[in-house]
């Protein structure tokens, strides 16, 4: 059978790519390898019954603002999907001292927190910057940056403040979050509450592009907060899998593409188990680099194969799920009742750990995400109880030391090393939330090597697909001559977080070659009509 477009891949960006396409009227062809859609996206009882866990991602603050769901929202509500979310506390740091930083949707209650007085002035100013310019941030997101269309942002903001605002944004680009804060607060506490979300974007703290990325990150929790799924990830796949189904997409499961067909030089579609599925129009592959150029397109141009070798991938991570008999009790109580807490010192203890992981080595004290999703959506867990959604982002693939000398790890991820440590993050929780550690009734583990072994896109335990260092990110992702989404070989096009704008639930590199591609059709069929009017 032919389809007008197959897409490979069923992560955020497949998904969106697939809804988008069939909503406008085209036939499509969604193949998933792994037996279930979704990618990182999925909710398990992974503890104890009752205990529903968001099984890798979570929450989603870029989806609710992005222009996918401003174009399926409606249509994935109808098919059930629900948020819970926050009016007050979104997320804190804790530093191993016990000193704390809280960010509320209310950027004022934020700042009136500060120790510094010119800080709290500094904090509204940078937002305010952010938000004049918010418009053509996300125009540039949406856009081909290798395309004439994203000169009409830059344009804008040219207009707006001249050279002097071009080289601003350029400036805070090029710099580190742990450089940037440093220039525009005196006290700590921008650094302490916002440089541990730079893992959430890929980064560390010493990488560039921190510096655009810290206002960014900051603008959009206070405007969005942290809505999560009510009843938990596994309800968002399934409302889309409603979806799709109801515009006629044909979903095959457990059906890995062998490589990508090419009728006289263009894609025509793909092999996938055993079978050839025809693509009249495109095939749109939710897929590495080194899987896309290496794999599915072997004869591929040259330069395009050397840019997918030389692509690098980053930092692994680590998940731990944590059944508790009770919820957790902060020493701190203004702690209590936010959904995610970052246990870590800002820069200080954010960057050492990234140096240690980078280095082989299991980091001595990481950056602990404290995620409790129950705080939002109590259906997750029996009354009374508690559960943790503990993220580690500062973990190698195969390690090569400890940096306490405690854990052998000569193995790789046995067992035993897992056990060992857990019991050292658990430890950490510990310090901050006395007791935690008698009320925990049951906990999993997913290493570094299980993540993998989860997604064929998770090389080497890198769950954002690639490092997101500035070489690499924005007019770069992933290379030089292959940032465009529409790739050099005719009817491939190319999405998913190794691509602009990179990774996180926004599903923006779906949306854009969906709409390119829509856009593509309307355009051939507004020429048809011309011929066939002469």
């Amino acid at each position: 059978m032919t389809y007008d477009v197959v897409v490979i891949g069923s992560g955020i960006n497949g998904l969106v790519a697939a809804a988008e396409l069939s909503g406008a009227g085209m036939s499509v062809c969604l193949v998933e390898r792994n037996d279930r859609l979704g990618g990182f996206m999925a909710s398990d009882e992974l503890t104890r019954l009752g205990y529903v866990h968001d099984t890798y991602s979570s929450w989603h603050p870029l989806f609710v603002t992005g222009g996918a769901y401003a174009a399926l929202g409606d249509d994935l509500a109808r098919h059930g999907l629900a948020y819970a979310n926050t009016d007050g506390a979104v997320t804190a740091s804790v530093g191993r001292d016990g000193r704390h930083v809280v960010a509320h949707r209310d950027p004022e209650v934020t700042a009136a927190a500060f120790a510094v007085e010119s800080d709290r002035a500094a904090y509204s100013e940078m937002l305010g910057r952010i938000g004049a310019d918010i418009d053509v941030i996300g125009s540039l997101l949406g856009t081909e940056l290798r395309a004439l269309p994203a000169l009409r942002p830059l344009a804008t903001l040219a207009r707006r403040g001249r050279q002097a605002r071009l080289e601003a944004w350029a400036r805070d680009t090029a710099a580190s979050g742990r450089r940037w804060t440093a220039r525009h607060f005196e006290g700590r506490e921008v650094d302490h509450l916002w440089a541990p979300w730079l893992l959430h974007a890929g980064l560390a703290p010493d990488n560039a592009s921190g510096g655009l990325m810290i206002p960014l990150l900051a603008a959009t929790m206070h405007g969005a907060g942290l809505p999560v799924v009510v009843g938990g990830q596994g309800n968002f796949v399934g409302a889309f899998e409603a979806l799709l189904r109801e515009r006629g997409v044909d979903i095959r499961l457990g059906t890995p593409v062998d490589r990508i067909v090419l009728t006289g030089g263009r894609a025509s579609g793909v092999v996938a188990g055993g079978e050839t599925i025809r693509a009249s129009r495109a095939v749109v592959a939710s897929v590495t680099p080194t899987a896309l150029y290496d794999d599915l397109l072997p004869d591929a141009p040259v330069q395009a194969r050397t840019e997918a070798r030389q692509y690098r991938y980053g930092r692994a991570a680590m998940q731990v799920h944590v059944a508790l008999s009770r919820p957790l009790q902060w020493s701190e109580s203004a702690l209590d009742g936010i959904p995610l807490v970052h246990l870590s010192d800002g820069s200080a203890s954010t960057g050492i750990a990234c140096a240690q992981a980078e280095a082989g080595l299991l980091p001595a004290r990481p950056t602990v995400v404290v995620g409790q999703q129950q705080l939002l959506d109590p259906t997750r867990c029996p009354d009374g109880a508690g559960m943790l959604w503990l993220q580690l982002q500062e973990v190698p693939f195969a390690p090569t030391g400890d940096s306490r000398g405690e854990l052998g790890t000569g193995a790789g991820w046995t067992p035993e090393l897992t056990r060992g440590y857990v019991d050292r993050v658990l430890d950490l929780v510990e310090e901050q939330a006395p007791g935690t550690r008698a009320n925990v009734l049951e906990w999993k583990a997913l290493t570094p090597v299980d993540l993998t072994r989860a997604n064929v896109n998770c090389v080497d335990g890198d769950p954002y697909c690639g490092s997101a260092e500035l070489d690499q990110n924005l007019v770069w992702r992933p290379g030089p001559t292959t940032s465009r989404h529409r790739t050099a070989v005719p009817g491939v096009w190319h999405i998913g977080a190794a691509t602009h704008p990179g990774p996180g639930l926004g599903g923006g590199s779906g949306h854009l070659v969906a709409q390119s591609l829509i856009g593509v059709g309307e355009g051939r069929l507004a020429s048809l009509r011309q011929r066939l009017a002469r």
